[in-house]
């Protein structure tokens, strides 16, 4: 596998965990990868993480959340935007909606990795993570 983008693989794994019906799933651990995962918890499109040793580092074990029954997903999608050979940038005029809003834009900015909702509130623009929805 290509760790040449590890946000990317995050979402890689949490997206074929969740097709798969999983309760949780690994992610090797960074510091952008724990805020994106406080994005998810705070959302609502995960029930939480835990922060597990796995030896010489550490995992992000992330427990996925299902509807009523597991057939119900709560997260419908995830899709990573901006690249290491592209990047995605959004200035804080043009700041992407997901889906009318009922999804979520992660962005990158100089106030931390924040939802589009909240760089809209700050007037920050930033670089395009990730759509969740």
């Amino acid at each position: 596998m290509n760790m040449s983008d590890p946000i990317a693989d995050m979402l890689t794994r949490i997206r074929n965990a969740n097709t798969a019906k999983h309760d949780t799933v690994d992610i090797p651990a960074s510091k952008m990868k724990l805020a994106i995962a406080d994005i998810l918890v705070d959302e609502g499109f995960i029930t939480k993480y835990d922060i597990v040793d796995n030896g010489n580092f550490k995992d992000i074990r992330v427990t996925l959340k299902y509807g009523a029954n597991k057939n119900e997903k709560i997260i419908s999608g995830i899709k990573r935007i901006s690249k290491p050979g592209l990047r995605i940038y959004a200035g804080k005029d043009d700041i992407p909606y997901v889906l009318g809003g009922l999804g979520i834009a992660i962005l990158s900015t100089n106030k931390g990795i924040i939802t589009d909702k909240e760089a809209r509130k700050l007037q920050v623009g930033g670089e395009v993570l990730a759509y969740v929805w």
